[in-house]
């Protein structure tokens, strides 16, 4: 069975990253995979130091979450990475989560992440696209990096109260249809 894993970088929940990371996993469920998400608030993930022990092959040395969640990323087919726009980048959620993707760069490990699919849910306050731009960006040069695919995205601007995206049901939508459309590219 596929297996979809999500990760909210969004420190509210039931808030609009939450909100389109589900919808994005209820469609990759609703084509047969399993389906788990992750709230990046309640962990504990440390920075990187760079003490580059993962890049021999060995452990993370770090005693935090991140070890918790590297198993999981490894069994999964699927990561939907989800993050509201924060100053025009990720939020510091999220950009430890891949800071910490570092453990993929070793050959051992990287035979681990390599040719997994991925997606990207990125809700934001403003109207203007350009807002979101290195945002995408940042992901689209971190996964190539660990040679991810990242096949696709939901980009909704103007929404900056909690759960805004209520009502955008063709955002909603697009979500549900890209989590179904992933699964099927695993199949």
């Amino acid at each position: 069975m596929k297996r979809a894993l999500g990760f909210v970088g969004s420190p509210r929940k039931h808030g609009n990253t939450h909100l389109l990371v589900a919808k994005i996993l209820e469609g990759a469920q609703a084509e047969g995979a399993t389906t788990e998400i992750v709230f990046l608030s309640d962990l504990v993930i440390r920075e990187c130091d760079g003490c580059l022990v993962c890049w021999k092959g060995k452990p993370c040395p770090k005693q935090d979450d991140m070890n918790v969640l590297y198993p999981q990323i490894i069994a999964s087919d699927l990561i939907v990475f989800g993050t509201p726009v924060y100053w025009y980048g990720p939020t510091a959620l999220m950009k430890g989560l891949i800071d910490r993707f570092v453990y993929f760069n070793c050959p051992e490990n990287r035979a681990k992440i390599r040719n997994k699919l991925a997606l990207l849910a990125i809700p934001y306050e403003e109207q203007d696209p350009e807002t979101a731009r290195l945002v995408v960006a940042f992901f689209e040069k971190s996964l190539a990096y660990v040679e991810m695919h990242l096949i696709g995205q939901v980009v909704v601007s103007g929404v900056a109260d909690k759960g805004d995206i209520l009502r955008r049901p063709e955002s909603l939508g697009e979500g549900y249809d890209l989590g179904r459309k992933a699964v099927k590219r695993l199949v």
